[in-house]
């Protein structure tokens, strides 16, 4: 038994989606350039900002291994970032948090990337914004269902 063809119009639509998706990434890594915390850093800082998470975990969000995710939070722990405690469920592993400094450094960089895309937005009429607005809760529909 065969899966049923996907239609080809979201085909097309899945490509533009991605096409669209890895020019964001672009442009969010080229307003990392002067700051003081890379792109990966940053993206590790958020994650350990919700919730203390596992380094396998922020491996896998990062789309990395876990030694090269452990390399980044050794860097981290050293700057006084984040600490890393043992996982109270499985003492194998360890939960990667934000020090306070780090939490601190976190919200410095997250205002500075703001005030850089709200910038990008000023350009923007009315109207894309407000469709740009809509089609955001749309996307993190789709980034949690993945």
């Amino acid at each position: 038994m065969s899966a049923s063809p996907i239609d080809s119009d979201l085909l097309v639509l899945a490509q533009s989606f991605r096409t669209t998706l890895r020019h964001a990434v672009y442009l969010s890594r080229s307003m990392d350039g002067d700051g003081e915390l890379t792109t990966m850093q940053m993206s590790t800082l958020s994650m350990a900002a919700e919730e203390p998470l596992r380094v396998s975990r922020i491996a896998a969000n990062l789309g990395i291994r876990v030694p090269s995710a452990t390399e980044q939070i050794i860097k981290l722990e050293q700057a006084g970032l984040v600490s890393r405690t043992p996982d109270p469920t499985d003492s194998r592993a360890v939960l990667v948090q934000l020090t306070e400094m780090g939490r601190s450094a976190w919200e410095d960089a997250g205002r500075l990337r703001n005030e850089r895309v709200a910038a990008l937005l000023a350009h923007l009429d009315d109207d894309d914004r407000a469709t740009l607005a809509a089609a955001l809760p749309v996307i993190g529909k789709l980034s949690r269902t993945a």
